[in-house]
């Protein structure tokens, strides 16, 4: 666990409260008159009337379905930024496709609290195995290892032995990726004879860290905690202590509510994450991430104040994290519509020696040993097993992604 990144993880409850009545209408000031979409959805909100995280309740909660559509309308970025595409270093895609604008600014992604927490900084390298191609996981992490003033090794994903060798060569110290791929990779240094003993500390993300997989690296002396975030917001919550709630990011507002509405739950109750980001570049307002997590009571024993939530819980819909990416019921649907012959498909999503398995179920009315794994690999973004079945094979429960992992 490292020492705190500011003053703002530790202030107090009043302190808080009084910095977000500022913060807060600042923001819905910014989103309204310099954001094309904003200035729409919030033609008739105050932003002096809401001045607290109760006030938030007031307004409308924006899906990532109506993010989409907004982009389709005003594109790249549906006008949710505030200023013009023209004023951004940087802009991704993620799958959907859904794109996110970037900025070259310290932490602007605010990655840094969570790599601080893991006890990452100064004197570590770190193999930064996030990817950078299209999606912003990469930079993101890697503006984070920078604030932290650590060294990066912007290695990306796969390449399994070369990310072996390049780790004892470097003498990396600390690994930030999925969960999985540190294991591929210290596998493949065990097979090759490298000495990997130089990596203590790992921060995971982009799917849930399951107790094997901790276990696992806690037995070769590697403290790894896990934060939870979205290409849309930056680092949203982070672990400093494993196995305990995350700490809320001093940068964001989370709410969680029924989902569906922008109801709030009860303390304790799973519902749906909402974000109020204060990011002033791009100022998203009770975006609703589609995760489920809880409110957990109480503060951290290490000392930071802000609210904790219990991670991720799952999806409030079909939408599934495998090896990192999404895969969405659209997808799905897109698959279906992609050749007459298939008449419907399912996603299962197994676990197999800490490994997420896809297994993709296809109904065919014809061919049944045509090639469907291109077909799979183009629009779902990931390597799976693909199984043909006749019409009538597969379960009518309204399912087109099943996750069948446990967190056990």
């Amino acid at each position: 666990m490292g020492e705190f990144f500011d003053k703002l993880e530790t202030r107090s409850d009043d302190e808080r409260s009084s910095d977000l009545s500022k913060a807060i209408p600042l923001q819905i000031k910014n989103a309204k008159e310099n954001s094309k979409a904003f200035s729409k959805i919030l033609a008739d909100v105050d932003p002096s009337a809401i001045s607290s995280v109760e006030d938030l309740t007031k307004l409308p909660v924006l899906r990532k379905s109506e993010l989409v559509k907004l982009q389709a309308q005003d594109p790249p970025l549906g006008g949710l930024i505030a200023g013009s595409v023209q004023d951004l270093n940087q802009i991704f895609q993620s799958p959907g496709p859904i794109y996110e604008p970037g900025m070259v600014k310290k932490d602007w992604w605010r990655s840094a609290r969570a790599l601080n927490a893991a006890g990452i900084g100064k004197g570590d390298i770190v193999q930064n195995c996030f990817s950078y191609h299209f999606t912003p996981a990469g930079m993101l992490s890697e503006q984070g290892v920078l604030a932290v003033g650590a060294t990066v090794f912007p290695a990306g994903t796969g390449q399994t032995e070369l990310q072996a060798r390049a780790a004892s060569e470097i003498g990396v110290t600390a690994y930030i990726g999925v969960p999985d791929f540190l294991q591929i990779i210290l596998e493949k240094g065990d097979e090759l004879g490298l000495d990997l003993s130089k990596i203590k500390k790992a921060l995971v993300g982009g799917g849930p860290l399951f107790p094997k997989t901790r276990q696992n690296y806690k037995d070769r002396g590697i403290m790894c905690l896990q934060n939870y975030g979205t290409a849309d917001l930056g680092n949203v919550a982070y672990e400093t202590i494993a196995d305990a709630p995350m700490v809320v990011d001093e940068g964001v507002i989370v709410e969680i509510v029924t989902p569906g509405t922008g109801d709030p739950v009860a303390e304790g109750e799973i519902g749906e994450v909402l974000v109020t980001s204060l990011n002033s570049d791009y100022p998203l307002i009770r975006f609703a991430t589609g995760d489920l997590s809880a409110v957990a009571p109480g503060k951290s024993e290490c000392g930071r104040t802000n609210m904790r939530i219990v991670g991720w819980r799952g999806r409030a819909d079909q939408t599934t994290k495998i090896k990192g990416m999404f895969v969405r019921p659209e997808q799905v649907a897109d698959l279906v519509g992609r050749s007459s012959e298939i008449k419907k498909a399912r996603v299962n999503v197994t676990r197999s020696d800490n490994n997420d398995i896809m297994t993709v179920l296809l109904e065919i009315e014809g061919d049944m040993n045509k090639d469907y794994n291109p077909m799979v690999k183009e629009i779902l973004k990931l390597k799976g097993d693909v199984e043909l079945v006749t019409p009538g094979s597969l379960p009518n429960d309204g399912k087109v992604i099943d996750d069948q992992r446990t967190f056990d």
